[in-house]
């Protein structure tokens, strides 16, 4: 998501990662559990870049994704999980299925593969559209980050 969007000026530009937390912060996100990787590396430029969203760094992704539903179950606000591309999204899969079948609100962000190598299995590509479809209420690829607004 490196691509660059229109900002609300005319000249000026946000990246997807920058649309991403803006949107974040404008629900009322405050804090995202998470663990880097390549693919999200422009998203962890973005969170550190600004001051509105923490960050709370893991050892694992699937403890990102049970912290936030934790988070979620404890505050009454949306918890918020990020991970990378390939098997860092699926070890969300655990957290997500949990919090689903409990009704607790959570949004999961991960990585993929550029999208000229999606279906080339790719270095740590994986169906995350696929292998989250029976664990999640909605899921999305976003390929183009003019996408992004109506997601």
């Amino acid at each position: 998501m490196q691509a660059q969007a229109p900002k609300t000026g005319e000249s000026e530009q946000l990246t997807g990662a920058e649309i991403v937390l803006r949107a974040l912060a404008d629900q009322g996100v405050d804090t995202i559990f998470g663990y880097p990787g390549g693919a999200v590396l422009p998203i962890y430029d973005a969170i550190y870049a600004q001051q509105q969203v923490r960050h709370i760094l893991v050892r694992h992704e699937q403890g990102a994704g049970h912290m936030a539903e934790g988070y979620a179950r404890s505050t009454g606000k949306c918890g918020v999980a990020l991970a990378t591309s390939g098997p860092g999204a699926t070890n969300m899969v655990t957290p997500l299925a949990d919090a689903l079948m409990d009704s607790i609100p959570m949004v999961v962000f991960t990585g993929q593969v550029p999208a000229h190598l999606i279906g080339s299995d790719a270095f740590q590509e994986a169906d995350t559209v696929g292998i989250t479809r029976s664990c999640t209420k909605h899921n999305y690829l976003v390929r183009d980050v003019n996408d992004l607004a109506r997601v």
